[in-house]
């Protein structure tokens, strides 16, 4: 069965996933990026047997691949950004695969900075990006269209998810994972030993240490000392742009030009009232 780490695209996945794989993963909670093999992208060419020849097409396999993942009689922890919808009334995932979610959603006003670095945009282009239905993300190396997400757009993507009652989920807020990393994170070991019918205490020494291991400033100075797999490469200069950028000094206020700030806020105002920002 699966545990789903879900995100739209610079939410916070990645730390979530470093702590998480810290945690489960490892003796006493210390951090390195290996670790991040353990909850594997999907998905992605390694999850099917046949070559993906066109985008979207991986959707016919998704209930195939993740057959096969349940026959192993074990839990695996998957990262997407898919949002939870079909296509061709191919369903992205079912209760026979999924024993939980959890889902991380960040202030929409700084996802839209966080895209502009990661992807060479400017603001308009990122809001694009973000308000963008049919929206989705590629990677055609080799020419295999397995590494497929269908985000649809940003609001549309965390509605799929928190508007299901198909599956047991734990939603984290970005935000709370800056103001109180601790209980943040210690709820979020609760759900998942829950789903995983875990009676072990909490090893409250071994959280400690994978936040400290995985705090922004010890990934982004891992980074700096070894690069980062996952960074992609800059379309000027081809080199890889920083994946740990600004973190917690990412406020939009200060970083977007204020002749935005109306736009962005009315775009997105039953959301960011909804989410309470």
């Amino acid at each position: 069965m699966i545990i789903w780490l879900v995100s739209y695209p610079k939410s916070g996945n990645t730390w979530v996933r470093s702590f998480l794989s810290a945690y489960y993963f490892t003796e006493n909670g210390n951090f390195e990026f290996e670790l991040l093999d353990k909850i594997q992208q999907y998905p992605q060419k390694i999850f099917f047997e046949k070559k993906i020849k066109k985008p979207g097409e991986v959707s016919l396999y998704w209930n195939s691949s993740q057959e096969k993942l349940a026959r192993r009689k074990k839990i695996t922890f998957l990262k997407t950004h898919n949002s939870l919808n079909s296509i061709n009334g191919n369903e992205f995932t079912s209760i026979k695969h999924t024993l939980g979610v959890i889902y991380i959603i960040r202030d929409p006003r700084n996802v839209i900075t966080s895209l502009k670095n990661h992807y060479e945009l400017n603001y308009e282009e990122s809001l694009k990006f973000m308000t963008n239905e049919r929206k989705y993300l590629q990677n055609s190396g080799e020419k295999d269209y397995a590494d497929f997400h269908f985000l649809n757009s940003w609001s549309n993507h965390y509605k799929s998810w928190i508007s299901t009652n198909l599956f047991k989920r734990f939603f984290i807020k970005y935000e709370d994972l800056e103001k109180n990393p601790h209980e943040t994170f210690r709820k979020l070991i609760l759900f998942v030993n829950s789903l995983q019918k875990n009676n072990e205490k909490i090893n409250e020494k071994k959280i400690n240490n994978c936040i400290n291991s995985t705090s922004f400033e010890k990934l982004k100075e891992k980074e700096r000392k070894s690069g980062f797999l996952e960074a992609a490469y800059s379309g000027t200069t081809n080199k890889k742009i920083n994946f740990f950028n600004l973190g917690f000094d990412n406020k939009w206020k200060k970083a977007i030009p204020k002749k935005f700030h109306k736009k962005i806020n009315t775009i997105f105002e039953k959301d960011i009232k909804f989410l309470g920002y």
